[in-house]
């Protein structure tokens, strides 16, 4: 048997050496055609969804929810949900369907077919989904809060969802996400990093309403609201390309000159074998990358509302502000095509800006303040706008950290809001705004406020923060008394007051509540030259 086998492999040998090569062509030949042809078939029949419907997503409940996602088949793609049948033809390449008016609840299967294609998503419930974005303090993570040990201990709620967008700068509006991103469960684990004012506000909602909550957090560090916008928005005013949109062309602008000299610089200095000099730093924001990146792939997923916590590094351009933040909201508004959803933002903190002062020296005199502009380009949204409200927060800021690690309060705040604007419950769910000022003859300033609900609250023997000014326009700490919904400000020295501030300060001390206990936000009655006003040749 041995001596038959080793004949059959010496002619097996033979052959091979004769036609190895041959015969070696023709099979790699047909191997790479089966692969292109299973490939092709493959790529054809592709059924795709966009990333933000996946297992354990939130869907929008009492408004036509947009279904959509990418085929390179031909046939119809069919969307099961909720006893409704929904199909569309792909358009090269793309397709949406509509889903009606869902009603709260699950969890349940969604299901979408086309040709021999399905895709079941698992676990998916109907409730109040909402955006969150903004710069550090709303990316700022649970674990790294004040209640954060307290928080993650509990944190487990199946109603509540919870979905990152990952940080994207794009030049264009692109089309979708990062194809591995998913809705999570709320755990300890999935919590623990994402955006503590979002969770805050997620998880007092939900409790509030009963019902289902998805938060989807897109933010980024420092960034600035002309990073939020659409490139059409931030043309749309003559004003923006004229005044806006070069603080960020100088800046790019000197840094390719700083480049190009730093570079000479450096091969100088290689070349006489000494240490180059330290490079220019690149700067970090472009106008509409994030909205490209991070705000565009997202509509139009249906929503209730947005959430957002910005202001920090537009502070010392609050001039603009006041003009560029109601356009995001409209931008925003216009894009989604939902009409005027619910925009909630959270008013700056008190911040010392880290000069690391007493708080006697702060108290010293009454003063300008960026920041207080900032806050006044806040509250002015609200004024423009339809269902615009503002967190104020007065109350828990940190005076040598731009980043206070109180939290909760802040998102609990942000759920009343979205109570008394989203849901239109009639609760004293939104801080005292300033109204009128009344001057009377003897002297006295009487204020008048929005928000009030009842009796005004003093923490301490009397209001802190009032000043004052006649017409030579200098400040001076003010006198004042609560007198039921309003404040009477007054000042020996001052026989003929023209104007009233309060609060008006990077890092206001103040201490006036309403009667349920939400602090009232800083204003003034003037409308006197701005610090952060442009140079007198422009607008």
């Amino acid at each position: 048997m041995k001596k038959a086998f080793h004949g059959r492999k010496q002619a097996g040998l033979l052959l091979w050496r004769w036609t190895g090569r041959r015969w070696s062509r023709w099979i790699a030949g047909a191997v790479a055609v089966g692969i292109w042809i299973l490939q092709s078939a493959s790529v054809q029949a592709a059924l795709r969804l966009h990333p933000l419907f996946s297992d354990n997503m939130v869907l929008q409940r009492g408004r036509p929810v947009p279904v959509w996602g990418w085929t390179d088949g031909t046939d119809p793609v069919v969307v099961k949900f909720q006893g409704q049948t929904v199909q569309a033809r792909p358009e090269n390449g793309k397709w949406m369907v509509r889903l009606q008016p869902l009603k709260a609840g699950g969890p349940y299967t969604f299901a979408v077919q086309s040709g021999s294609e399905k895709i079941v998503l698992t676990n998916v419930l109907v409730g109040e989904v909402w955006i969150c974005s903004g710069q550090s303090n709303m990316q700022w993570p649970l674990w790294n809060t004040a209640e954060g040990p307290a928080t993650l201990a509990k944190a487990k709620n199946p109603w509540l969802r919870l979905y990152t967008v990952p940080r994207r700068k794009a030049q264009e509006p692109q089309e979708t996400i990062d194809p591995n991103c998913h809705w999570d469960l709320c755990t300890p684990e999935t919590a623990r990093n994402f955006s503590a004012v979002a969770f805050q506000f997620g998880w007092a909602l939900q409790k509030a309403l009963g019902v289902p909550v998805g938060l989807i957090h897109t933010s980024w560090g420092g960034s600035p609201v002309e990073a939020w916008m659409s490139r059409e928005w931030l043309t749309k005013d003559p004003d923006y390309p004229k005044y806006v949109i070069p603080f960020f062309e100088n800046q790019w602008k000197r840094y390719e000159e700083a480049l190009a000299r730093w570079k000479k610089a450096a091969a100088e200095a290689k070349a006489k074998g000494k240490r180059p000099p330290r490079a220019p730093r690149r700067p970090p924001w472009r106008p509409c990358e994030l909205y490209n990146g991070m705000i565009a792939p997202l509509i139009p997923y249906a929503i209730a509302g947005a959430i957002w916590y910005q202001g920090e590094s537009n502070a010392g351009r609050a001039y603009w502000y006041r003009r560029l933040f109601p356009d995001m909201i409209r931008n925003w508004r216009a894009d989604w095509g939902q009409g005027d959803f619910p925009f909630l933002e959270v008013q700056l903190a008190p911040w010392d800006k880290n000069r690391h002062r007493p708080v006697e020296e702060i108290l010293a005199k009454p003063g300008e303040s960026d920041w207080a502009e900032l806050r006044e380009a806040q509250v002015l949204a609200t004024r423009v706008l339809p269902k615009v409200g503002i967190v104020v927060i007065t109350d828990v800021g940190a005076k040598d950290n731009i980043h206070p690690r109180r939290k909760q309060v802040v998102g609990e705040r942000l759920a009343l809001a979205a109570r008394v604007i989203a849901y239109g419950e009639k609760i004293d769910g939104l801080s005292p705004l300033y109204r009128m000022a009344e001057f009377r003859p003897d002297g006295r300033v009487v204020i008048h406020f929005d928000h009030v609900y009842g009796p005004l609250q003093v923490r301490g023997s009397d209001p802190m923060g009032f000043a004052i000014a006649g017409p030579d326009r200098v400040w001076r700490w003010a006198n004042a008394r609560v007198e039921g919904e309003t404040v009477v400000v007054w000042h020996p020295a001052v026989k003929h007051p023209v104007a009233v501030r309060f609060g008006w300060a990077d890092y206001p001390v103040v201490n006036l509540y309403s009667s349920v206990g939400l602090p009232v936000s800083p204003f003034r009655t003037d409308d006197w030259a701005m610090v952060t006003a442009p140079d007198p040749d422009q607008p």
